[in-house]
This record gives C-alpha cells, structure tokens and sequence, in this order.
C-alpha cells in the first residue's frame, strides 16, 4: 500500500491537501470563496502570515509521513492543529453568530481529522 495513503498517515494527507491549498487562497486570493474584502497592506500581511504558518504545518506532516521518526511530532502538530482551528471557530459562533455553510463545514471536517489524528496517535502505542 502506498506509504501516503495507509491509515496511518491518511489524517496528514488529508490535512496536507487541503491546509496547502487553503494557505495559496489565503495568501493569494482571501475574497474568492470567503466573504472577506481585504483593503489595506496589513490585512494582506496578515493573509500572507497566516498562508506561511499554513504551509510550515503541511510541511511538517509531509515529513511525518516520509520520515516515520517524526510521525508522532506530525500527528500531535495535526490534532492540535484541526482542535485549535475548531476550537476558534466554535467560540466565534458562540460569540459572533453562524458563519457561511462553508466555514461550517470547515468546522466539522477540523474536528473529525482532529479526532482522526489524536485516535491514530493513541493507537501508535507510544
């Protein structure tokens, strides 16, 4: 089976194809599937931060998924990574209201890789 797509290394394939792509509209193109108006250089600073952070993590779990002596490191960085996200997103909808369709579904799919990850973690018998 190939190594990128075994079980336990799905969670960081998954994140990494679709954390990567998310980071390049980030950066690149923020107001093409997200109701956000970019006007000034420190919000486009802000984007391109946000993209580079982004990409340091799908960088992060390709190594983990290529060098099995950093899959643990990957795995943890990936549960933290989808529960930070999800978590951010709940307290804005606690505080600010329902966001677009999209960022819902973006909240659902953080905590199921999220889960994901941390159950392929305990299941590593660490």
């Amino acid at each position: 089976m190939n190594k990128y797509i075994k079980p336990s290394n799905l969670h960081l394939s998954i994140s990494i194809f679709i954390v990567a792509n998310i980071a390049l509209i980030y950066g690149f193109k923020p107001d093409l599937w997200f109701d956000v108006k970019v006007l000034t250089i420190d919000e486009f600073n802000i984007y391109k931060a946000i993209m580079g952070v982004y990409i340091a993590f799908s960088s992060l779990w390709f190594v983990g998924i290529t060098k099995e002596k950093f899959w643990q490191t990957a795995t943890i960085s990936n549960f933290l990574f989808m529960f930070g996200l999800a978590l951010g997103r709940i307290v804005s909808i606690i505080f600010d209201g329902i966001p677009s369709t999209l960022f819902l579904l973006g909240t659902i799919g953080e905590l199921i890789l999220g889960f994901y990850a941390f159950h392929q973690f305990k299941k590593s018998k660490v």
